[in-house]
């Protein structure tokens, strides 16, 4: 069958028309940061557009997933692999982080007075670290559960949201037969919700466009100059373990890593543009399907992993902290950076791809170190909406190869028809297109 997306001339791809939003979003930013501020709400919109949709697409794959499985322990039985995946590569990760960050030092010789920082970013830390103290681990478990059905889809919590699917598809299981008609509902609201994401991922590149030009408007390329090395390691990091961790995780499961990260470019370059790894998420949803992942299986992984999987956000914040205790020139002992570690990897679970969720989740990390200034952290106040970029990408792209893995598990993912879809990527459009299957009746085995 001809691949529709041969026919397409080349402005009319979407992941160069994101790509060329951005670098012009870069331009507009540099020559005229007024107007590049002024640009704001193009961002702000499309985010809010996606977000708009992601609720009821998890709710629908989900639901459809579990009230479609012939096997519900597997539900359980995916859960915990995942779970397990993901404290076990989220641990590499603060690890790589704490390593480079010790090798390369990239806070030496910066010799800063927190009394000297500029006091609107002092404060701007401050705000941060008041939102670190709310990251109480009861208060975020409690958080899981809504105060009513409705209220996890008014409030956008993922995790809500999940809870109130599994609930809902296991209650459709138990129906029977008689819960055939509801699935059949759930898989048609899916299919509006894929054919509103068909529309708004146009508006990708305008969004796009409009968070760069702001980002470079507002904190403006000189921001890079001090922090710059800080950036580089931090990106570095992140390169490496993408290729190395996850790429040697990805072989061992029988795919290349740079194949699938082709097969994701779209995914990437709009988080990229937008700072969000949320904005990809609807589309991981499909494309992760359309390699042969089950849908249950992708219903769960992936809307968890932005919960529990943040690989990229994880790295960041072993790194920053230790930068910043450079950076006053505060010595920290392997023990206390051995505490830092493990209070990262609590800290971090229940940080979203929003931009600024590692900021907080660093301010709450920083807290049981008192021994670096707090005020220390307005000193990556300009840098981290240039950081964030880096921490969603490296998390979008760990929670697709771990729902990759966890079908390999389950046996679920033939090798051979992964790599042949992988050598074959289609664009979201494209693939919303094409034509959804009918959802499993509920009384086969």
């Amino acid at each position: 069958m001809h691949d529709p997306t041969d026919r397409k001339p080349w402005y009319r791809i979407l992941y160069i028309q994101v790509l060329m939003a951005v670098f012009l979003g870069i331009v507009v930013g540099c020559i005229n940061p007024g107007l590049g501020k002024s640009l704001k709400p193009l961002g702000d919109g499309f985010i809010n557009l996606v977000k708009m949709i992601i609720a009821p697409i998890i709710f629908c794959t989900v639901v459809h997933g579990i009230a479609s499985m012939s096997d519900l322990k597997k539900l359980g039985r995916v859960g915990i692999k995942a779970l397990f995946y993901f404290e076990v590569v989220s641990t590499f990760a603060l690890f790589i982080g704490l390593i480079v960050v010790n090798v390369l030092q990239p806070g030496a010789g910066f010799n800063i007075d927190p009394k000297s920082l500029n006091p609107a970013q002092v404060q701007q830390s401050q705000t941060f670290v008041q939102k670190a103290h709310s990251l109480d681990p009861v208060e975020f478990l409690l958080n899981i559960i809504p105060s009513s059905f409705f209220n996890a889809f008014a409030s956008g919590d993922i995790l809500q949201v999940l809870l109130v699917a599994i609930l809902s598809g296991f209650a459709i299981s138990f129906m029977g037969a008689r819960g055939a008609p509801i699935l059949t509902a759930v898989d048609m609201a899916a299919n509006i919700f894929f054919g509103i994401m068909r529309m708004l991922v146009k508006l990708a590149p305008i969004g796009a466009f409009g968070a760069m030009a702001f980002t470079v408007g507002s904190q403006g390329i000189g921001a890079l100059k001090n922090l710059g090395f800080l950036m580089f390691c931090f990106y570095l990091t992140a390169a490496l373990f993408v290729v190395i961790v996850l790429g040697s995780i990805a072989a061992f499961n029988g795919f290349s890593i740079f194949r699938y990260l082709n097969y994701i470019k779209e995914e990437l370059l709009l988080v990229l543009g937008t700072s969000s790894s949320e904005t990809a998420l609807p589309g991981m949803l499909q494309k992760m399907q359309r390699l042969g992942c089950s849908s249950s299986t992708v219903g769960l992984v992936i809307p968890t992993g932005y919960s529990f999987n943040l690989d990229g956000t994880n790295i960041y914040m072993t790194m920053a902290a230790v930068f910043l205790a450079q950076a006053t020139n505060t010595h920290l002992e392997l023990g206390q950076q051995l505490v830092l570690l493990v209070v990262a990897m609590l800290s971090s679970k229940g940080a979203t791809g929003v931009t600024g969720a590692g900021f907080i989740t660093l301010a709450a990390t920083l807290s049981v170190v008192p021994s670096v200034p707090i005020e220390s952290l307005a000193i990556l106040v300009g840098i981290d909406r240039f950081m964030s970029e880096c921490r969603a990408l490296t998390n979008l792209v760990g929670n697709g190869v771990a729902t990759i893995v966890v079908s390999r598990w389950e046996k679920e993912l033939d090798k051979d028809v992964l790599n042949s879809n992988l050598r074959k990527p289609k664009s979201v459009l494209d693939i919303a297109q094409e034509e959804v299957p009918e959802p499993a009746s509920l009384t086969n085995p």
